[in-house]
């Protein structure tokens, strides 16, 4: 799916989630250097957090791999200009 830029690869996340994600992004670029993807990324988690509660986790690069658990209806990953956008709030385990 394409959104303005850009382009969703895979997401479980409402649409008004995805839009906020990409704009969340997108300001963070404005803001910070294309190769500072640590503060883009905090960036985007802080902006999460204050949105959507806390436990939010950003990744942001041009190379990465990763597992992970999310909560449902809390994972996008996109890609916008050369950089690649995972986003998710983890899943709480209870023991």
């Amino acid at each position: 799916m394409l959104e303005g830029k850009a382009l969703i690869v895979d997401t479980d996340m409402p649409v008004k989630m995805q839009i906020q994600a990409m704009a969340s992004a997108s300001e963070a670029l404005d803001l910070y250097d294309v190769v500072d993807c640590k503060s883009i990324a905090a960036h985007i988690k802080k902006e999460f957090d204050t949105r959507y509660g806390c436990g939010w986790q950003c990744v942001v690069g041009s190379s990465f791999g990763c597992f992970f658990t999310h909560s449902k209806g809390t994972f996008v990953y996109f890609a916008l200009e050369t950089l690649n956008f995972l986003i998710f709030k983890g899943a709480s385990s209870l023991l």
